[in-house]
């Protein structure tokens, strides 16, 4: 496969992850719970979302490394960027499909257990803290990623 044709793949592989990835956090999670009442429910399911996102996301990125690399031994400076910049999303991606969403998950299954929220548990506060990191790991994935779409597209013959 041709130089040209490698970063095109690249560009669509990228685009249609990073795409993705901000579709499910900024519009639908936001829509499930503006429209289920229960957001308890809303939060499983987001959850789920999420976690699913998470683990497509690591396999997305990992192919996209293998790429890189590829497009850098073709002479292709530019991917050099791109490389650190896909490992910083790898380890936000890891970090939240391997480490902030289980534990949420775990909080969220002991409330379950215990027919209450977890908003109503000893467990709060940890959870919403939990929230919070995986939030700023979602924004800092998504602007790497926005940044990653960016510089894909630059000397596309």
């Amino acid at each position: 496969m041709s130089h040209t044709k490698i970063q095109r793949l690249f560009t669509v592989i990228s685009g249609l992850w990073v795409g993705g990835f901000i579709t499910i956090g900024f519009l639908v999670v936001p829509i499930l719970f503006a429209t289920i009442g229960d957001r308890q429910i809303a939060g499983v399911i987001a959850a789920h979302l999420f976690k699913i996102s998470s683990y497509i996301g690591v396999g997305v990125c990992s192919l996209l490394m293998l790429i890189a690399n590829r497009l850098v031994k073709l002479g292709n400076r530019s991917y050099r960027l791109i490389r650190w910049t896909l490992l910083l999303m790898l380890i936000c991606t890891v970090v939240a499909a391997f480490i902030i969403i289980p534990w949420m998950n775990a909080l969220r299954d002991q409330a379950l257990q215990l027919g209450i929220s977890v908003r109503d548990t000893s467990s709060a506060s940890l959870f919403g803290l939990l929230h919070r990191v995986s939030s700023v790991i979602f924004i800092i994935q998504s602007i790497l990623g926005i940044a990653l779409v960016w510089w894909s597209t630059k000397n596309v013959d």
